[in-house]
């Protein structure tokens, strides 16, 4: 169905308000209670008692999913037939002119042991002041060309970097050198296609300059190419669903996230405060908020369960602030699930509240995984929820005579 015809354009507003990797597991050493279970949430179970909940599958059941997916699904794009690579994301994150046909890379640097094996996949989290500089001896040693290939690098945020390649024949069936655990080698640049074999020799002889160049460092002195790929074709959001969207983050790849599917990404500041100040002085301009909260995913992967229960009581603290504005329809979820207990992004289902007037309620009297489990809304796919939204809000017109 095309849900275009369909739409009815109006003046509701609604928010996104997103805690990045917000869903956890029963923890053994903590009550057997999840994150969620075990803050102190006084806003969101309060507004629970006047939502619906539910559950998101973000692609499909048993699939772990990545920001990006994960995201896309949210946005109303079903991530199983459409793929961005993380790359793309982090380029478009930091206002990379990327064009058609390039190549772009997101890198982590890494600590990497006498014997080339990995100690660390993120570098200790070093600050982005600390890797500008070794982005810098890269840059130096590569020269800015490879063959006839243009090569483009330049600083993200914290331990994160981006590479660029432009040039011709260059195809992104490349996949991560990222191992995705630590006590080995990085994997070989190795291409899955033979149009590729180009992209491989130039971004095999750019890992070699670069290691190089940054071997005696104390922690970045290795890298982890991830998320190789180039530009999609894709029916922006604000067509999509006939909504003027903004889209407010702090991180890069989130941006980069809006920037694709057509929001608009201003800069807002570093801090989460600065987006809540943004949200109220854009809040007569747009229809279409996605508010993303970054902290309580990099908890789940340091596998710090307390530091989760507190940036989730953080993120509750704002939501009064949201509250204030009185949107016509509030969706309060993560994109993923990101257990401390698992350390990682996982396949969990992501805790769903829906806040409409015209919602209904459950019985429910916190919003926890548990309660998610009962809720009217049940478990659906991540890329189901925009109709739900749009009818919330009473942007659907009758389907049929």
């Amino acid at each position: 169905m095309d849900i275009k015809k369909l739409l009815v354009p109006n003046d509701s507003k609604i928010v996104f308000y997103i805690a990045d990797g917000l869903g956890g597991l029963p923890h053994p050493d903590f009550e057997f209670k999840t994150e969620l279970e075990y803050a102190n949430t006084p806003n969101l179970d309060n507004l629970a008692k006047k939502s619906v909940l539910g559950r998101t599958i973000p692609v499909r059941h048993g699939i772990t999913p990545g920001s990006g997916p994960a995201h896309f699904g949210l946005f109303g794009y079903d991530p199983a037939t459409f793929e961005v690579g993380r790359g793309v994301l982090e380029a478009l994150g930091v206002n990379f002119p990327l064009k058609k046909g390039d190549i772009a890379i997101r890198c982590n640097f890494a600590t990497l042991d006498e014997e080339g094996k990995i100690i660390d996949r993120r570098a200790g989290r070093i600050p982005t002041e600390e890797a500008i500089p070794v982005i810098e001896k890269i840059k130096d040693a590569v020269g800015g060309k490879i063959e006839d290939v243009e090569i483009f690098v330049f600083p993200v945020k914290e331990y994160r970097f981006g590479v660029v390649l432009r040039g011709h024949g260059l195809y992104d069936c490349i996949p991560d050198t990222d191992p995705q655990e630590t006590g080995v080698k990085p994997l070989p640049v190795e291409a899955t296609c033979e149009k590729g074999k180009k992209t491989e020799r130039i971004l095999a002889r750019f890992v070699e300059i670069a290691h190089d160049a940054i071997k005696d460092e104390k922690r970045a002195n290795g890298f982890l190419l991830r998320g190789i790929s180039s530009l999609p074709d894709l029916e922006p959001f604000p067509e999509k669903f006939k909504l003027k969207s903004l889209a407010l983050a702090n991180y890069p790849m989130y941006k980069g996230l809006a920037r694709l599917v057509g929001m608009d990404t201003p800069d807002a500041g570093s801090e989460f405060g600065d987006l809540i100040k943004m949200l109220r002085e854009k809040w007569n301009d747009y229809d279409f908020f996605f508010v993303h909260y970054k902290w309580t995913d990099k908890a789940g992967e340091d596998g710090d369960f307390l530091k989760k229960v507190h940036y989730i009581e953080e993120f509750d603290s704002y939501l009064k602030d949201v509250l204030a504005l009185e949107p016509d329809v509030l969706v309060i979820t993560g994109d993923h699930s990101t257990p401390s207990l698992w350390k990682g992004h996982s396949w969990h289902p992501s805790p769903l509240l829906l806040y409409s007037k015209v919602a209904g309620a459950d019985a429910a009297t916190r919003f926890t995984e548990r309660e998610c489990r009962h809720g009217y809304l049940g478990m659906i796919y991540a890329h189901d929820l925009m109709p739900i939204v749009l009818a919330n809000a009473g942007r659907l017109k009758k389907y049929g005579a």
